[in-house]
């Protein structure tokens, strides 16, 4: 999909402000050979910078790349799709943050994975698990079809128990396997569900009249308006899937 690089830094930093926490147990080491799978705008990537290590980032998304070039020149991107990359030098670790759920041939993500990591390289990801934005979803969903347009779900949003055995399957020893609750507080307190559904979720509208649009995305954000609005903001109903792994020495 085509992304609005400037949108996804004004309205939806917390993509990357939430993936810091994951940096953490990264912990990239100065030296290492590190790859950043879906660097998007490149904060993430210049943090593992920061620290010492050697770090590609690669998106499939040109508009995201060229934000992050213009951002942090200095560091090495590539434009490479996440089933289909390949390097010639090993990496010590592969990080991402919020991109695996949008790859839906994830058992060849995985394959790639671990062929570009060393013997007891480490995987360190997070993403969309079972349930994310689900009601956010459903009623998206619902208006489309009434509306008289099919519904047409894109994301891969797995529990534990599907994704796991993916990885043991394709050499890696699961350390950490957790599945948990973020709700997450969207930027503008009065367009915040809908920025976010347009950022995030454009693929829904294809083929869908510019009129009829409008008309749903008001239709959901009055439908979800008394479990998504509080205090005066929005807030989607994230539930995340963070994975630490190691790739088995063969």
């Amino acid at each position: 999909m085509n992304w609005n690089s400037e949108s996804y830094t004004q309205k939806h930093s917390f993509v990357y402000q939430f993936g810091e926490g994951l940096l953490d147990l990264l912990n990239p080491q100065p030296g290492e050979r590190i790859l950043d799978l879906g660097c998007g705008s490149g904060e993430l990537t210049q943090h593992i910078a920061e620290r010492g290590a050697q770090v590609v980032g690669i998106d499939s998304s040109a508009e995201m790349l060229a934000k992050a070039h213009a951002q942090f020149p200095a560091l090495e991107l590539r434009q490479m799709d996440a089933t289909n990359f390949t390097f010639t030098e090993k990496f010590d670790a592969i990080f991402s943050n919020a991109v695996l759920h949008w790859v839906s041939d994830y058992e060849a993500v995985v394959r790639q994975m671990a062929a570009a990591l060393r013997p007891a390289g480490r995987l360190v990801v997070e993403f969309g698990g079972q349930y994310n934005v689900a009601a956010i979803v459903r009623a998206v969903a619902r208006q489309l079809t009434a509306h008289g347009y099919d519904f047409k779900p894109f994301w891969f949003f797995p529990s534990i128990g599907e994704y796991a055995p993916v990885l043991e399957r394709n050499g890696f020893a699961v350390k950490l396997a957790q599945h948990y609750d973020r709700e997450t507080l969207l930027s503008d307190p009065q367009t915040g569900l809908i920025d976010w559904i347009e950022q995030f979720g454009a693929y829904f509208f294809e083929g869908v009249r510019s009129e009829d649009k409008a008309a749903i995305l008001e239709n959901v954000n009055m439908e979800l308006r008394s479990t998504h609005f509080r205090d005066g903001r929005w807030y989607a109903d994230y539930k995340r899937i963070r994975i630490i792994a190691e790739r088995t020495v063969s």
